[in-house]
């Protein structure tokens, strides 16, 4: 398929003036919806048991999973393993991404799936403690938590059966 004339003829005077696509894409993006974005992640160890945690700051659902917000420019990997270590100074591996979901209006939640590397250390002043429960007994949990931790155990179990 080869592109029509206009086309071409739009290449052409965008590759002779690239500043004037970049102001334009600037006033675009000023006109675009901007969203937050959360991420997750769901710890299981060995026994299959997922990290709960209590957090602070979350009166009505106290009890969640690991996570936060991702920051300018910052990866949404990076974003997550920096959370787990800044709130439980536990190491962690990222296994899989798990799910990406609009939660709110200009909200995004990623959930990555992750393993343990080490103990869990000193809590941030974000959580009240933490827990290490079998998937059966979860504790009440925002949607987006549940979610995650539910496509976090699936995935964990159906690794578990293969590796057998």
């Amino acid at each position: 398929m080869t592109p029509s004339n206009w086309q071409q003829q739009l290449a052409k005077f965008i590759k002779r003036i690239p500043v004037l696509f970049g102001l334009a894409y600037i006033v675009y993006r000023f006109f675009q919806p901007k969203y937050t974005i959360g991420v997750v992640g769901v710890i299981i160890n060995d026994e299959g048991q997922v990290l709960f945690v209590e957090h602070v700051f979350h009166p009505k659902k106290p009890w969640g999973i690991p996570g936060g917000w991702i920051g300018r420019d910052e990866d949404p990997a990076v974003a997550v393993l920096r959370e787990i270590t800044e709130e439980l100074q536990l190491e962690a591996k990222i296994e899989k991404l798990l799910l990406t979901k609009k939660t709110q209006r200009l909200h995004i939640d990623i959930a990555f799936l992750c393993s343990p590397d080490g103990e869990v250390g000193k809590l941030s002043y974000e959580l009240l403690r933490y827990e290490w429960r079998h998937p059966e007994d979860m504790p009440p949990l925002h949607a987006f938590h549940q979610l995650a931790v539910e496509e976090g155990v699936r995935v964990f179990r159906s690794q578990q059966t293969a590796n057998r």
